[in-house]
């Protein structure tokens, strides 16, 4: 043997050494996990209630601003452009926080991250109803979300955590119920308030409910995962922020720079920074995952299933957030119906939804994902291909049915997507996974809507030019936006072939619930 083959003998005898208690500490840790699942059932079942009455009230705030602009536009002083701020911030704020509560939430316990997501969300509240001006209101919403985006990969991982795995459909069903019932019902309750009331008691009538859910949880939530002492990477911290914050706001301007109200080049700017930042931060956790310090492990993509069931939910989450914004453009562009009148025509279908949540997840404890995932496909797409035909005379009663058929088909979708992309990773990667999941749907939903408006505005803006009505226009850019999301759907329909049930649940298992 030569000598320059000595220290690559070396080096192959450390790292094999290395990767060799590296695999013994994952399968401990995996084992401490699970051993929270049978054990402690009541207490588990009442932690995971409390978290979902917590994730509702701060999810009821994500949807709430949106009829509630244009009363500020005129109480604030403020331009449309300035308002809409109120929801892009939101989110913005949502996509950066999320993907470093992968780190948070193995760092620190349940408890100590549902009080401070809680105060933070009371904080931003408080902030919010007291606000004499645009720049406090706004500080108050991006405090708001701060809380809100702990909130959803807490749930989700305390639940995997402690939740059997031939259990999970059916509680991760009752997180479908705030997912879904909770952004519907924000923009029925918002119309509802302003109708006989300030726009400060949106924030108001919120404050006492989350301040009572965080003296609740402070004293009943109990610390149900095990953690460790992790160093932060700031720079990992810094690129997430520039490259997830960036995309997501490059893509909420595509819509204004395709119908010439936003700045000129600031799209182009944005989205080239989240590019860039979001490639150097994958490579960042490419190296330190290999010392287990990411601040997002990456290995959850290890698992193809769990890499199916994302990629499907991008799809999904596109497609269902370019649908709820081009709706009520529809409903009150095309046919004159009232602000109220618009929230209370979909809330049926977000109620559909959630409250079929919990029986989808029972089904998916007996059969497994495929058999939910591909009917919900299809009737996602069926009735994206049914809303491609409405214009002005289209009846109103026909949307309704439309949007609560998707909703049902979007219902059969979403638990399974959950609880196979989370069931498919190893245990002591929950939170990442959580995390990831949290971070896709900011995303998807943010290029959904940006994909929507642009070619909503697009065709209207060439209908206008050819000498249409601003009615008219305005219904064409509808219909090709719904085309575009028939297209897209049909990739769900593929996909859903390829979703398995997680290999660590047996087969019989799924017989007996």
């Amino acid at each position: 043997m030569t000598e320059r083959a000595l220290p690559d003998l070396d080096q192959s005898l450390a790292t094999t050494s290395t990767d060799a208690a590296g695999d013994a500490t994952a399968a401990a840790e995996d084992a401490a996990v699970r051993a929270h699942q049978p054990a402690h059932g009541a207490r588990n079942t009442r932690v995971i209630w409390l978290l979902l009455a917590a994730t509702f009230v701060v999810f009821l705030n994500e949807t709430i601003m949106g009829v509630a602009i244009p009363h500020l536009v005129t109480d604030l002083r403020i331009t449309l452009e300035a308002a809409q701020w109120l929801t892009t911030g939101f989110m913005l704020t949502m996509a950066i926080v999320i993907p470093i509560t992968g780190f948070l939430l193995q760092r620190f316990a349940t408890k100590p991250m549902f009080i401070t997501a809680m105060s933070l969300f009371s904080a931003g509240t408080a902030l919010a109803a007291l606000a004499p001006g645009f720049e406090v209101l706004l500080a108050g919403r991006i405090v708001q979300a701060t809380g809100t985006a702990i909130m959803l990969p807490l749930l989700m991982t305390t639940l995997m955590t402690v939740v059997a795995p031939s259990d999970r459909g059916r509680f991760m069903g009752r997180i479908s119920i705030v997912m879904s019932v909770a952004p519907a019902i924000g923009p029925t309750i918002a119309g509802l308030i302003l109708t006989f009331l300030s726009w400060r008691f949106m924030f108001l009538l919120v404050l006492p409910i989350a301040l009572v859910m965080l003296v609740i949880g402070a004293r009943r939530v109990e610390n149900v995962s095990e953690t460790k002492r992790l160093p932060l990477d700031v720079l990992s911290v810094v690129l997430s922020a520039l490259g997830f914050g960036g995309l997501v706001y490059g893509l909420s301007l595509i819509g204004g720079e395709s119908a010439g109200t936003a700045p000129a080049g600031a799209m182009w700017i944005a989205l080239g920074v989240g590019i860039v930042g979001i490639t150097t931060f994958i490579v960042r956790q490419l190296v330190l995952q290999r010392r287990d310090r990411a601040l997002l492990d990456l290995r959850t993509f290890r698992s193809a299933n769990f890499a199916v069931s994302v990629a499907l939910m991008v799809v999904v989450m596109a497609t269902l957030f370019g649908t709820l914004i081009v709706l009520p453009v529809y409903l009150q562009n095309v046919l004159e119906l009232e602000p109220l009148a618009t929230g209370l025509l979909l809330l049926p279908g977000g109620l559909a939804m959630g409250l079929l949540g919990p029986t989808v997840g029972r089904l998916y404890d007996k059969v497994g994902p495929r058999p939910l995932l591909v009917p919900g496909s299809i009737g996602v797409s069926a009735v994206l291909w049914l809303l491609t035909t409405v214009g002005p005379t289209t009846p109103v009663w026909l949307v309704l049915a439309a949007h609560v058929f998707l909703s049902l088909s979007l219902a059969f979708m979403f638990t399974p997507l959950f609880t196979s992309a989370l069931g498919s990773v190893e245990p002591r990667f929950y939170s990442h996974g959580s995390a990831i999941i949290g971070t896709v749907q900011q995303v998807a939903g943010a290029a959904g809507t940006a994909l929507f408006i642009t070619v909503l505005a697009s065709v209207q803006v060439e209908q206008l030019a050819a000498g249409s009505t601003a009615v008219a226009a305005e219904a064409a850019g509808v219909q090709q936006a719904f085309l575009i999301g028939a297209v897209i759907s049909l990739v769900a329909i593929v996909g859903a072939f390829f979703v398995r049930r997680p290999a660590d649940v047996p087969a019989g298992e799924f017989a007996g619930h």
